[in-house]
């Protein structure tokens, strides 16, 4: 189990090991000698990807070698989804489009009916133990079907570029190290085959999810890139909601890098997009783009911006059980709680943020890495009076243990 400081001793592993000190880590990476010693002795958390991904820039490692993922799952239904792991990654190995995998395949209404499962248990319950199961299964007779069946080759294309969005998903929260990027290349093959320009902009809009946190420059230049192609066609409103999200994609990029004018600025443009709109919450790719999303966005780069206050003024506004999503409402709580529990007079209401985000989506808030390290710290702070029996609970539940 993990002992609550877990990244601060593999911090302190990995320089050791690139035989960097503890002065000029921190410079490089634009931390303070003493927060990058505070980090390493466990005494306090990592909050914002900019920390986490500086301190793996200049290690020259990837953030993964930091967090400790894949972590050993604490229940029955996280075994399953790390078991799954196997059984996606050899899916994505044997798998090519336009090579017939010789694989039976059932009629195409129970294919369709497998695909609208699948994209409700990646976008909707978050439940990666389920997708695990069924994406490598679906994954094998779509291929085959895109092959076999002419009149279906388009819906086949569509749903492999599903399947590969759940691979994607599903891999990326388990630690699946390299499967992420593998799958959203696939999905952008068989979106390249569609010639859809809304679901071209979707699976790069995917690709920075998968893979942002490698390169937050080349995150935000793709993003850009592909939302100006887009702009010239926002009539469409699959279109106009793939456009917003990749602008919220760059203002994450931005917000990584500790950019808050650029963010703010994306941000400011796919509120606009999404003031346009008709309905408050789109339906396309289950992004759910529109107003509400866009609110739940602005409370999550605050976050990131560490600014702990303006994140539960900003999200009073945020009205996030208008999205038909439990996992997406459980990442606007898992935000609100981190940023509430860095104030002491907030803490035990970020805590209760926390808690019913777990009741949301349970695997999606378990794999989180900042809620980890929350939820460690929270742990440490309490551990002369063992803390509350809701912390001690949920810490146990995530496989995090008290330190000392």
């Amino acid at each position: 189990m993990d002992e609550g400081h877990e990244i601060g001793r593999r911090l302190r592993e990995i320089r050791s090991w690139r035989q960097m000190t503890l002065k000029a880590t921190a410079e490089l990476a634009g931390l303070s000698f003493g927060y990058l010693g505070r980090l390493e002795r466990g005494d306090q958390p990592i909050t914002k990807r900019s920390t986490l991904e500086a301190l793996a820039n200049t290690l020259r490692v990837s953030p993964t070698e930091l967090t400790g993922k894949p972590w050993a799952p604490t229940d029955p239904v996280g075994a399953d989804a790390h078991a799954a792991l196997a059984a996606i990654e050899t899916a994505l190995e044997e798998y090519e489009l336009g090579i017939d995998p010789g694989v039976a395949i059932r009629p195409w209404p129970e294919l369709a009916a497998d695909v609208e499962r699948l994209c409700d248990l990646q976008h909707v319950h978050a439940d990666y133990a389920a997708q695990g199961q069924l994406a490598p299964v679906l994954l094998g007779e779509l291929h085959a079907t895109y092959v076999r069946d002419p009149q279906h080759r388009r819906d086949a294309l569509l749903g492999l570029v599903h399947c590969y969005s759940s691979a994607c998903t599903t891999t990326k929260r388990l630690g699946g190290r390299g499967l992420p990027l593998l799958a959203v290349r696939m999905a952008q093959q068989c979106a390249q085959e569609l010639d859809s320009p809304e679901w071209t902009g979707y699976t790069i809009w995917l690709r920075s999810e998968a893979a942002g946190e490698l390169s937050r420059t080349r995150q935000y230049a793709r993003s850009v890139a592909a939302a100006e192609d887009l702009s010239r066609a926002l009539d469409d409103p699959n279109v106009t909601q793939t456009y917003g999200m990749l602008h919220l994609s760059a203002a994450l990029a931005a917000a990584a890098q500790g950019d808050r004018d650029t963010a703010t600025t994306h941000l400011d443009e796919a509120q606009t997009i999404a003031n346009r709109m008709e309905v408050e919450v789109g339906g396309f790719a289950r992004l759910w783009f529109g107003r509400t999303n866009v609110g739940i966005w602005r409370t999550s780069l605050l976050t990131e911006l560490g600014e702990g206050p303006k994140v539960a003024e900003a999200a009073r506004s945020v009205h996030p059980e208008l999205i038909p999503s439990p996992s997406r409402q459980a990442e606007f709580y898992i935000d609100l709680g981190r940023a509430m529990l860095t104030e002491p007079a907030t803490r035990d209401r970020g805590l209760s943020a926390l808690l019913h985000a777990e009741k949301l989506a349970t695997q999606r808030v378990r794999n989180d890495v900042f809620v980890r390290e929350a939820v460690g710290d929270l742990l440490r702070r309490a551990r002369r009076d063992a803390g509350s029996r809701e912390l001690r609970g949920l810490a146990w539940r995530m496989g995090v243990a008290p330190a000392g």
